[in-house]
């Protein structure tokens, strides 16, 4: 399928000034980077950006699936070094996509604590794009275990979503984290659809090489720009399923967290919350709405637009707005011996100790990672993707078939994130013009507000997290695994304080 450019300059100057306004005051967060890194590149080489609809790609079909006999014994990790012990098998390895490419994603595996919920298959994927779901959804935020700050050991996660499901963590697409390509000019065609039909040939080939799980409940979440990762895979799944008439992966639901959803409102919405929040000026907030045009059919926007936009980034320049009120990491540097760490506080240079931890070489043999010996680091968000050739403007359509298709679909928001803010999502719901059945209401955890929930016809839930920032389960994590449990049980989150 070719790929038709739409060249927008101006736009893209425009999504540069935005996006990257805000990177310097968060240096310690490489996700929160990611996006505005690969705008600027975008604009350096000359390139537009598709940002059509998304569509599936025809070529992932079952010529694709390959032999998996004896490999999942092969990628059983039998402990991660520096681990406390468990009760629960781990899995790493890689599952080739293209053959011819020599194309290959990573994934870690851990199987759910033994409880009536231990049969579901949770796939989790981070956004960016181009961040790690395993050095940020496993070891960050959901998965079984915490970095300590030496960079050696592992403590317990007590609220890991394995407590609610069979956990697949994805590093998608080749080039992040340990995934790869030995054709190393895919690094420059990642985009949208490649993503979603790479992460599909996974899937169907990791169900081969797990066949325990190819008629179990699947669903898929992720946070950030998985926001496209997610339903577009999902649709994915949809596509091939309805062409091949059977079930050939059993969708039963997604979830996204402050989700890159739709351009026009994840950006309003974005400075609709600085104003409310205190963060910028009325005066800046005023001249924003009045002259910027976040519309897909901009192609220039006027000089008291970035004027305002600049005022908004000085503004802000020394908070990280991913999370409002956190902590900044002011020093990069391992310590000797572990320091006290709380799973309830999430410690702001927990990225460094990532990057040590993956890049020693006995936890990449224990992983069965890096076989090939790649040529740069294990990275949280990649180094060596400089181009992302499409990304639909958005994905609202996708979310309005999976309604359509009875998929479940519920979409949080920690709402002390200020770069896709409850703000953005709740706009980009009001754009499905979905009748509410359910009215707005606290939802609760251990006798205290978890946050706010409104239910639409059609079963699409939201849900905000109070406490959090953009990635949810890393600041308020008993709150994170109490919402996907909900989720996952398809039970309303509880509007009173009797339940936990």
């Amino acid at each position: 399928m070719t790929v038709k450019m739409q060249n927008k300059p101006c736009l893209l100057l425009f999504l540069v000034l935005i996006l990257s306004c805000f990177i310097a005051q968060i240096l310690g967060n490489k996700q929160s980077q990611a996006l505005a890194q690969l705008y600027k590149s975008k604009l350096k080489e000359g390139a537009g950006i598709d940002t059509s609809q998304f569509e599936a790609i025809l070529h992932a079909n079952g010529a694709k699936i390959h032999p998996q006999e004896g490999l999942k014994e092969k990628d059983r990790i039998g402990s991660l070094p520096g681990q406390p012990h468990v009760n629960f098998s781990q899995y790493g390895g890689y599952v080739t996509v293209d053959k011819e490419a020599g194309r290959a994603l990573f994934y870690y595996f851990v199987e759910a604590e033994k409880t009536k919920d231990s049969s579901r298959l949770l796939l989790w994927l981070n956004g960016g794009p181009g961040c790690s779901s395993l050095g940020y959804g496993a070891m960050l935020e959901l998965g079984p275990f915490r970095i300590h700050s030496d960079g050696k050991t592992l403590y317990r996660n007590r609220f890991s979503w394995n407590h609610a499901a069979n956990v697949l963590f994805l590093e998608s697409p080749a080039g992040v984290g340990f995934s790869y390509s030995n054709k190393t000019s895919d690094y420059d065609a990642s985009g949208d659809r490649i993503t979603a039909a790479d992460n599909y040939v996974f899937l169907v080939n990791w169900l081969e090489r797990f066949p325990e799980y190819k008629d179990r409940e699947f669903y898929i979440s992720g946070e950030s720009y998985a926001g496209h990762y997610v339903p577009q895979l999902a649709h994915t799944i949809l596509y091939h399923n309805k062409r091949a008439n059977k079930t050939i992966i059993n969708l039963k639901g997604i979830v996204i967290g402050n989700a890159v959803i739709n351009d026009e409102t994840d950006s309003r919405g974005m400075y609709d919350y600085l104003a409310s929040h205190a963060l910028i000026s009325d005066q800046t907030a005023n001249k924003i709405n009045k002259y910027c045009d976040f519309s897909p059919n901009a192609t220039k926007q006027p000089k008291a637009c970035s004027d305002a936009a600049d005022a908004a980034a000085k503004d802000t320049y020394y908070i990280d707005i991913y999370n409002i009120y956190a902590s900044s990491c002011v020093s990069s540097n391992l310590t000797a011996k572990p320091k006290k760490a709380s799973i309830f506080e999430f410690d702001p240079c927990s990225e460094y100790y990532a990057y040590a931890y993956f890049n020693r070489p006995d936890v990449q043999q224990a992983l069965h990672a890096n076989v090939t010996k790649l040529t740069h680091d294990w990275e949280p968000c990649s180094d060596v993707i400089a181009n992302w050739a499409d990304g639909a403007s958005t994905v609202l359509p996708l979310l309005k078939e999976f309604l359509a298709n009875d998929v479940r679909l519920w979409i949080f928001s920690g709402d002390i994130d200020a770069r896709v803010p409850v703000t953005s999502t709740k706009y980009s719901i009001e754009k499905l013009n979905l009748p509410i059945k359910t009215e707005w209401h606290a939802w609760f955890l251990g006798g205290e507000v978890g946050g706010y929930t409104q239910v639409y016809e059609g079963e699409l839930t939201f849900a905000t997290v109070r406490g959090a920032g953009h990635q949810v389960p890393s600041y308020q994590p008993a709150r994170g695994l109490s919402l996907v449990k909900h989720f996952l049980d398809g039970t309303p989150l509880p509007d009173t304080t009797r339940y936990t």
